[in-house]
């Protein structure tokens, strides 16, 4: 297969679509991110990349603190104007009628329409050049209630929004299972 030379870029795909949020100033803000990700499992730690001039970003500086919100798809609207307008000139959580929420930090605003809400306290930020890494230890997860199946989160319920930025912008929902993990490899085992 011919490959061909894109240069250093950052391209993984999917990236999850998430509502960082946090109190600047005392006022609570949520921004869009796609650049986040899971870093360790116990304690349970999650990653989120940005830039300073971001406005959530002073938030997040001032308490060490930020939620992570997992949209589903019926808020695709509110999560693309969460990224494309800043929470320094109008007030996010009014224009998309959040119904807001604090967990055991107390300073990390929550969103209850998002299915799914991790609590992070800041352990280490890391200055990368065009964006700082937060690396926020999961304090606490919430789940509504709705999208569990047997007690456990379900991705068919919850129904995230993911997203690619290269060659278009565009969102996307999850779609059809083509494998089962940790079994369709088996199929090779017998092969070695």
């Amino acid at each position: 297969m011919a490959k061909t030379l894109m240069g250093p870029k950052v391209l993984l795909y999917p990236m999850p679509a998430l509502l960082i949020g946090a109190n600047v100033d005392d006022k609570p803000n949520f921004m869009t991110a796609a650049w986040c990700g899971i870093v360790n499992g116990t304690p349970p730690m999650i990653s989120v990349a940005i830039q300073p001039r971001r406005y959530t970003h002073r938030g997040i500086r001032q308490n060490l603190t930020f939620s992570a919100n997992i949209p589903s798809i019926d808020l695709v609207k509110e999560t693309d104007y969460c990224g494309i307008t800043s929470g320094d000139k109008v007030n996010k959580v009014d224009v998309c009628k959040f119904n807001l929420f604090y967990g055991k930090l107390g300073s990390a605003p929550l969103i209850e329409q998002c299915p799914i809400n991790l609590e992070c306290k800041v352990l280490h930020i890391l200055e990368l050049g065009s964006h700082s890494l937060f690396i926020g230890r999961v304090e606490e997860s919430y789940v509504s209630e709705s999208c569990l199946t047997d007690g456990k989160p379900d991705v068919n319920k919850i129904q995230p929004l993911i997203c690619t930025i290269v060659p278009t912008r565009q969102y996307y929902a999850f779609g059809e299972i083509i494998a089962e993990a940790w079994s369709v490899g088996q199929e090779l085992r017998g092969k070695e």
